[in-house]
């Protein structure tokens, strides 16, 4: 480790104030080129657009303009237009989404690659990456998310791709914004946002806050929304921007606080039948606490107008404490998720949920579910430009990394009286999980870009060596005095080795594909293997009188799936991995993008973009599991959770005074247990049409009046069945927002 940190220091830090050269170019053009160059270098993965038509793997980009359309807060709604991407909704708002790319198993968004600005944001990305924190995607200025061969060089996840949300960058000259938001459900959205740069200085800060008071409807009333503030700044020293070697270096501080009056219980199928947004009485204690804060110090050197390197050290630091109803005991436990899933086994435990009698000491356990992560490193990335032919680019980077998740949680006891939940036993903190998990990795890799005529190839290697571990103190040892102390660790090492390819026939058609070896990291339990892949991919991208689309067909063939036992899912929630055996995951992505008024008018534009996701599962082993969504597993069973087909459609009438646009997407019916065949009811989430709607008046130059709608036809759909029971979509939401941009 100090002779990596050494390395970097030598490479990083000479002549950091060099002495300049005389100005020969325009400061203006020099100055955005400069920082443009200082962004694209560390924190993207693509930049823009334009950069996608030459990748040679599956690409997509959310810009600014696009993400302002409907101003979405709710991750889940801003990914929908997006081939490939699977998701399924729990909470409503996207506070802890589900994210699957490329039929990846779904939970917690734990088997993809979450980055803020180039660095990975899962809360413990190695150890614990279930995404129990997730960025404020209303702060967000763009989105990337790659697929396949074209993100090797982004890890440890490697199999479906990687998503890098871009937060405010620091602008060219003064600017700002100032935007309130008010809707039903007394939803509210405020942001503040400044920044500005000089010769040797510049800075942006930002302030986020949204919360709705939701809209559940708890039993005896009560608040089911959430609160949540995000608060971010960067600050830049830099060189002149002529100097013979320009530098930089950029402080990020970032801190969010959220209270989320969230539940994992949800409910039966015949209540949910007859309101779907009631929240039983047995919850109304179920809150979520937590704070995380996010460090990051970037330095930025141009040695040579073909070399450029960015080195980023961070540290991300989140707490919480997600105190919720686990179980019910009647003389004997019993878990939420089996009352819901089978109330007619449970009629007494599903009696006493509702809370409308007395019940005896004890009879709930609600659990402190207390956990600190913290995540840190030092990354570098050194990028060299060549000719137009031949070896192109040669991109090396390498990355030390470490995190921890410490789990110290107990059980409060509770009963019912008078219909209020009164806590009758106070647990004893510590003696439910009390245990530290951690990883320490080292990553590098290199990729390269090779040109030959019309063809480019991208050639990359990335290596991961990992070492897991875990302290469980045990649940009698709440000092942790080490007496009852129990370790156990896991090593990884692992080369992964990827080749895209991209043809292009002319200026509108191209044809690319790839093959690479896909990785997802094992637990810490000694001697288990990571998950391993082989992932193909075939695609087109074309461009015939403006009708411009990308076709691709994929094919995942794991030799090892990793299922992970999640209490999010219905498990136990000891983050335990185990073997899913071999799986096959194969599919097709299809976008079209086309403007129906491009040779009509000068004066409106009628964009309309079409996607379309098939995504076929089947495992090729049998095993059994205690996961609930798992259960006993058949070769030919599907994996649970991930639709098989989906369908997006968004329409956007634009003028220079105003645009409307709408948003609608298909889900189709999922099961959330493994099986094959029809899907037997109790095992099913059915298929959904949801439709979005937005308009936007521009005043001025400086002002926006907008209105937003969700679920325009107030559709009433669920969909999960996890973590305990059917949960609904959100119902019909309207909010008006002013702007003022300057």
């Amino acid at each position: 480790m100090k002779y990596l940190i050494f390395f970097i220091a030598i490479l990083q830090f000479p002549s950091i104030w060099a002495q300049k050269t005389p100005a020969k170019e325009d400061t203006t053009k020099l100055k955005t080129e400069r920082l443009k160059e200082v962004i694209l270098t560390g924190h993207t993965m693509l930049g823009s657009k334009f950069e996608i038509k030459n990748k040679t793997g599956s690409a997509s980009y959310i810009s600014k303009e696009e993400l302002k359309k409907f101003a979405y807060t709710d991750i889940n709604r801003t990914l929908q237009t997006i081939p490939g991407v699977n998701i399924y909704e729990e909470d409503g708002f996207g506070l802890r989404p589900n994210i699957s790319l490329r039929g990846t198993s779904p939970e917690r968004s734990a088997k993809i690659n979450l980055m803020e600005d180039g660095v990975l944001i899962a809360p413990a990305p190695y150890s614990a990456p279930a995404a129990y924190y997730f960025p404020t995607i209303g702060r967000m200025e763009a989105l990337e998310i790659l697929k396949g061969s074209s993100q090797i060089q982004y890890g440890p996840n490697t199999t479906g791709g990687a998503i890098n949300m871009l937060s405010a960058q620091i602008p060219n000259e003064l600017s700002g914004r100032v935007l309130i938001a008010a809707g039903n459900y007394n939803s509210r959205k405020t942001q503040v946002a400044l920044g500005d740069s000089f010769k040797n200085f510049g800075f942006v800060t930002d302030y986020f806050n949204y919360n709705s008071d939701g809209f559940k409807a708890l039993d005896g009333g009560g608040n089911t929304g959430f609160d949540k503030s995000d608060y971010s700044a960067k600050f830049r020293l830099n060189t002149n921007m002529d100097a013979k070697t320009y530098q930089s270096l950029t402080f990020k501080i970032q801190y969010s606080e959220e209270k989320a009056n969230e539940t994992y219980l949800g409910l039966t199928d015949e209540d949910f039948e007859q309101n779907p947004y009631r929240r039983y009485r047995a919850s109304s204690k179920d809150v979520m606490n937590a704070e995380h804060q996010q460090y990051q110090l970037t330095h930025f050197i141009k040695l040579a107008p073909s070399l450029v390197v960015n080195t980023t050290a961070y540290i991300n630091k989140f707490k919480r404490n997600w105190y919720k109803l686990d179980d019910i005991n009647l003389g004997e436990r019993v878990n939420i998720n089996k009352v819901l899933s089978t109330p007619e086994d449970y009629p007494l435990e599903y009696q006493t949920l509702l809370g409308n009698n007395n019940t005896q000491p004890d009879v709930f356990g609600i659990k402190a579910n207390n956990r600190t992560y913290t995540s840190n490193g030092i990354q570098s990335i050194a990028k060299l430009k060549w000719g137009t032919n031949g070896l192109q680019t040669l991109e090396a980077g390498i990355r030390y990394h470490e995190d921890d998740e410490d789990r110290f949680q107990w059980v409060d006891r509770y009963a019912f009286q008078n219909k209020e939940l009164i806590r009758t036993t106070v647990g004893e903190k510590g003696t439910d999980a009390n245990r530290i998990s951690n990883a320490k990795a080292l990553a590098a890799h290199v990729l390269g870009t090779i040109r030959i005529n019309n063809l480019t190839l991208t050639p990359g290697l990335r290596y991961e060596n990992i070492t897991l571990g875990r302290l469980d103190y045990g649940k009698n040892d709440p000092s942790r005095t080490g007496q009852d102390l129990a370790t156990r660790d896991n090593n990884v090492e692992v080369w992964i080795p990827g080749l895209g390819a991209n043809y292009r026939f002319n200026n509108n058609v191209s044809l690319f594909g790839g093959v690479h070896k896909g990785f997802s990291p094992p637990s810490n339990t000694p001697g288990q293997d990571a998950e391993k892949s082989v992932n193909y991919e075939l695609g087109t991208r074309f461009n015939h009188k403006g009708l411009k689309g990308e076709l691709v067909a994929y094919y995942n063939d794991y030799q090892n799936l990793l299922g992970s036992d999640l209490a999010a899912t219905g498990g136990t929630g000891s983050l335990d991995q185990f073997n899913a055996g071999k799986v096959r995951v194969s599919g097709i992505e299809f976008l079209l993008n086309y403007d129906f008024l491009q040779n009509a008018t000068e004066q409106f534009k009628l964009p309309v973009t079409l996607s379309y996701t098939l995504t076929d599962t089947e495992f090729l082993t049998n095993f059994d599991s205690n996961e609930d969504i798992y259960g006993v597993v058949t070769k030919g069973d599907e994996i649970p959770y991930i639709a098989k087909n989906q369908l997006s459609l968004g329409i956007n009438l634009q003028h220079k005074r105003f645009d409307v646009n709408i948003s609608s997407r298909y889900i189709g019916a999922l099961r959330t247990k493994a099986g094959s065949g029809s899907i037997p009811e109790k095992f099913k989430v059915d298929s959904n049409i949801i439709m979005d709607f937005s308009t936007r008046y521009f005043l001025n130059k400086h002002v926006t009046l907008s209105s937003n709608i969700i679920n325009i036809f107030n559709t009433v759909y669920a969909v999960s069945r996890v973590p305990a029971g059917l949960r609904p979509g959100h119902p019909f939401g309207v909010n008006f927002s002013m702007t003022y941009d300057f």
